[in-house]
């Protein structure tokens, strides 16, 4: 059966396969440039997780076999598109007649990055042959005003080939980074919602002079404080006046906050069930945000527990860079996960817009704001409440029964 049909049908048979039996199964498992067994396995590889493309990673590296190169250039530009680069899959064989890079990566702030991989630095590269492919896709119109060259390497140990970069012409155009170093950037990334984070993110994979450091510890600085404000969990807390729980820590909220083990479990069920309902595979983007291959069917997926002691039972926050990322999909929802119950709302954004100015919102000390959303229950119905109309938007409708 071709990969792509047995993944639709089987996704957990497929996620046992080893990255040879992908590549064996994909089209005719002759992997070379053109091939319907390439096309099917870059496919698969846009529908998969970044912790999935991770261990096929680590295989590579830590196994030999037949096209393992082949597969890790594929490998490692898959991870250019979880930084949000537009990535162009160059050859895996050059010719002539083509421009033999292994990645062309477009940053959304205008930056080309050529990308070529390499398994080992055992041997010497040809930093010119890298610098000529530069030099014929920027004459092609291929690339924009700003371009550098990054290795990717697939060990850690790669003082000789710095020591390459260093003593060549091309000094400044060219960055070198590990594969696990790359992954763990990725990993980065997806523990934020911030557009900001991955901006700082890719700022790291371009030349960059560091005499003074100032830039460094920005980039640093804006990664940390982004990733442990959106890894507190997300239910909200009220303290003189609405406010995040857990920003102050939870001795001072005095909230218990759910498990972000048991939180993340939660929105993978549910993210499943409306794949189910949409008939797509979401892939995760970020912490809480999710889309499709084609990034048309996208989603914002909040939870909260149940709170016993109040008029409204689930309590959730919508935030700016939620609403933007949704606007940009067809469909797109904003989903709210309850953590007792077997079901999740799926609410188009086009149901939620209208109704923003109706919720009460929080202003942080960096004029941040961000709506809450109060869900309510009534003889088994339930509803979205609108403080500012005293009315509310009943959400039955936009039900999703979780579980198969």
């Amino acid at each position: 059966m071709p990969l792509l049909a047995l993944w639709n049908s089987n996704q957990s048979a497929v996620g046992e396969f080893s990255i040879e039996q992908v590549v064996s199964t994909a089209g005719d498992g002759i992997l070379k440039d053109g091939s319907i067994c390439s096309a099917e396995l870059r496919e698969y590889l846009a529908q998969i997780r970044a912790e999935k493309i991770g261990s096929y990673i680590e295989h590579c590296l830590g196994s030999s076999f037949t096209k393992g190169g082949m597969v890790l250039q594929d490998l490692i530009n898959e991870l250019g598109r979880w930084l949000d680069y537009e990535v162009t899959n160059g050859r895996y064989q050059g010719i002539s007649s083509a421009i033999g890079f292994d990645g062309l990566w477009r940053s959304p702030e205008g930056h080309s990055i050529i990308a070529e991989v390499k398994t080992t630095d055992a041997y010497r590269i040809s930093l010119e042959t890298i610098a000529q492919y530069r030099s014929k896709l920027s004459a092609s119109g291929q690339l924009g005003h700003r371009s550098s060259i990054l290795i990717i390497v697939g060990r850690q140990d790669t003082g000789e080939l710095e020591a390459q970069v260093r003593g060549s012409r091309h000094a400044w155009d060219v960055r070198l980074i590990s594969a696990e170093a790359l992954i763990r950037l990725v990993q980065l990334k997806q523990n934020s919602d911030a557009s900001e984070t991955g901006r700082k993110i890719r700022s790291l994979l371009e030349p960059m002079e560091y005499t003074r450091l100032d830039k460094l510890i920005d980039v640093m600085f804006t990664a940390a404080t982004d990733v442990s404000t959106e890894l507190v969990p997300e239910e909200i807390g009220e303290e003189s006046g609405e406010a995040e729980a857990g920003v102050g820590g939870p001795e001072k909220s005095g909230y218990q906050f759910t498990n972000s083990v048991q939180l993340q479990n939660k929105r993978e069920q549910i993210i499943a069930a409306l794949g189910r309902s949409q008939k797509a595979t979401l892939i995760q983007r970020s912490r809480a945000l999710y889309w499709d291959a084609a990034h048309q069917v996208r989603a914002a997926c909040s939870i909260s527990k149940h709170y016993d002691k109040r008029s409204y039972p689930y309590w959730y926050a919508y935030h700016p860079t939620w609403d933007e990322f949704l606007s940009e999909g067809t469909p797109s929802f904003f989903v709210l996960g309850c953590m007792d119950l077997d079901f999740a709302f799926a609410t188009p954004r086009e149901v939620l817009r209208p109704y923003l100015e109706s919720l009460n919102t929080t202003t942080t000390q960096d004029d941040y704001t961000y709506w809450h959303i109060h869900l309510v229950e009534k003889a088994g119905s339930y509803a979205l409440m609108l403080p500012k109309r005293s009315s509310s938007l009943p959400l039955d409708e936009y039900r999703i029964k979780l579980g198969n």
